[in-house]
């Protein structure tokens, strides 16, 4: 296949990280930017006024002429470094007719978001839920926490609501619990509650990673959380922490302490665990894909 040709699908790419595990799949963002203003985006680094967020020019039809190119019943995610499901999308609605598209082609689709707009597709997703995940980020139980790290995006009892309705309904519910960011949200009380919340709500995976700093996103929680500054800088320094394909990771027996504390956690509650490019894929539920695609393939 020459992916040249395509116009708005893309081979699904983290840096070509020899860490990930994720399975083959494709990628598609309706929309350019996002209105979250997380501290700890990664994509504010190399996606241009990114808080801006601005629909994809004639996405739908380029859409539609990209679906005849790809492998019959491909994974396709929506979206990595866009929120599909930002507010404009009540007005636009170009990820409710991509996913009818995708879905009434055959495809598989993972869908990624923090918005609550998605419970507005309900319907799309529970008519085609043995071909459906939708991955929730959630990454503390306290809103108070959320709205200094994620300022845009819903408050988490209202994402931890949406899990709730969309595994009432059937459709099969993903938590990315990520990043974990030491001193802002790594409490093993609060982790613990969360998960056990996530639990209860329905959701049959957690994923889960720690913080994978860029400059620009490690100013920023600088800024916002001046008591912890020096703490942070002095774990993702030069000298503390290591540098893999253009991000700043924390030592390695740091990111396994997380993850081997997390694993315990989720397993407690039954749900399969997974993480993402943190080096340990051994300790991801044998199995299933890390990112909650596995559960695409019920039909």
């Amino acid at each position: 296949m020459n992916i040249s040709k395509l116009h708005v699908v893309k081979p699904f790419d983290p840096w070509r990280s020899p860490l990930c595990t994720c399975p083959v799949k494709w990628v598609v963002h309706p929309y350019t930017g996002c209105s979250h203003g997380c501290l700890y985006c990664y994509a504010t680094s190399y996606i241009p006024r990114h808080s801006i967020v601005r629909p994809k020019t004639n996405f739908l039809s380029r859409l539609a002429k990209d679906i005849p190119k790809l492998p019959r019943g491909a994974l396709i995610e929506l979206s990595s470094s866009s929120d599909p499901y930002p507010p404009v999308e009540s007005r636009y609605c170009l990820t409710r007719n991509a996913l009818r598209l995708l879905l009434t082609n055959g495809f598989r689709v993972l869908i990624v978001t923090k918005g609550s707009v998605v419970l507005r597709d309900i319907d799309l997703l529970t008519s085609y839920r043995d071909r459906v995940a939708v991955s929730i980020t959630i990454t503390t139980p306290s809103d108070r926490i959320a709205s200094l790290i994620e300022p845009g995006a819903p408050p988490s009892s209202e994402r931890l609501r949406v899990v709730e309705r969309l595994a009432h309904s059937g459709v099969n519910v993903v938590v990315r619990l990520d990043p974990v960011i030491p001193y802002i949200n790594d409490d093993y009380e609060e982790l613990r509650r969360l998960v056990k919340m996530v639990s209860n709500a329905g959701a049959k995976q957690i994923t889960t990673s720690t913080l994978k700093a860029r400059a620009d996103s490690i100013k920023r929680l600088c800024i916002a959380f001046p008591h912890i500054k020096d703490r942070l800088l002095e774990l993702y320094s030069k000298d503390m922490s290591e540098y893999i394909h253009g991000y700043r990771y924390l030592r390695r027996g740091i990111r396994f302490y997380y993850m081997k504390m997390l694993k315990e956690l989720v397993e407690e509650e039954g749900l399969v665990f997974g993480t993402c490019r943190e080096g340990f894929p051994y300790l991801n539920t044998p199995g299933f894909s890390c990112d909650g695609s596995t559960f695409t393939l019920e039909g």
